[in-house]
């Protein structure tokens, strides 16, 4: 019986053959009515770890667990017709070497129907990203800053500066050449991912990087202002919806103690009251 067809979602090699082409849009998404918000007008979905600090209070993306992102990955495949779906590989889920990347990716994919997994270094994981994508699982890399390794880089700083730059060079040329049909690059100087994205031959998706790159992402409830802990230099707000959302419940706390609401337009009277203004027996 044969299984081939046609589907509307992008694929992976699409996406590649986007470099140098119309900008890729990226926005990440963590549940079903967010991600069908998100599936109207990007090329790319991602599943981010940023989940663990956005969604369920965690202080970095560390706490993010293989669970976390299977549960969080279903529902945004619920969500999904056309952008291209990738999930994080979570921190200690593939490090360890390519088997245990390659065990733990391919429970991913089998699990939440994404098209493709992200995982965090350059040069180190070259070897686990030319496995992986030899046994048929799609990989987006991710150099620069990767907020995994927050503790060897002792914060969030900007990443690539000065001779520095050669190893965020050196790691993007070398997750191209293991395979990675694209690659994040997050917070690292406008002129090195201007650099990178004229060098390597697989689109450059940035975060705090250039306009130069071949498309960009952010953290869908930063750039609606739903995420307020803090706010990185990178993130421009297209809305205020964090705002919004408090004064609604500022209003709702309100009406309901001065006993505004509910109204008589949100309850249900009697029939028989209705008609005849008498108690139904």
């Amino acid at each position: 019986m044969s299984v081939t067809g046609q589907t509307k979602a992008v694929t992976p090699p699409q996406v590649a053959a986007r470099k140098g082409g119309t900008p890729l849009v990226c926005l990440t998404a963590y549940t079903t009515p967010m991600a069908r918000l998100v599936d109207k007008h990007c090329d790319i979905a991602l599943v981010g770890d940023s989940v663990g600090m956005v969604l369920h209070g965690l202080p970095s993306t560390l706490g993010a667990s293989l669970d976390m992102m299977i549960l969080h990955g279903k529902a945004v495949r619920r969500g999904l017709e056309q952008a291209l779906m990738v999930v994080d590989m979570p921190f200690g889920s593939y490090e360890e070497g390519p088997e245990q990347a390659f065990r733990n990716a391919a429970r991913m994919m089998a699990e939440t129907g994404c098209a493709a997994v992200k995982l965090e270094g350059g040069e180190t994981m070259a070897q686990t990203i030319r496995f992986l994508t030899g046994r048929g699982i799609p990989v987006m890399a991710h150099v620069g800053l990767t907020p995994q390794a927050v503790n060897a880089f002792g914060g969030y700083g900007v990443q690539g500066r000065g001779e520095a730059g050669r190893r965020v060079l050196a790691d993007a040329a070398a997750v191209a050449q293991a395979g990675a049909f694209s690659v994040v690059l997050e917070k690292v100087p406008e002129a090195l991912a201007h650099r990178i994205t004229q060098e390597i031959a697989i689109p450059t998706i940035g975060i705090g990087a250039s306009p130069a790159c071949d498309g960009q992402v952010l953290v869908v409830d930063d750039m609606l202002g739903m995420f307020t802990d803090f706010r990185p230099k990178f993130v421009k707000r297209y809305g205020e919806l964090g705002e919004a959302a408090d004064a609604a419940i500022a209003a709702y706390a309100q009406e309901v103690r001065e006993r505004r609401f509910p109204a008589a337009q949100h309850v249900f009277a009697d029939a028989a009251m209705a008609v005849t203004g008498e108690k139904s027996e």
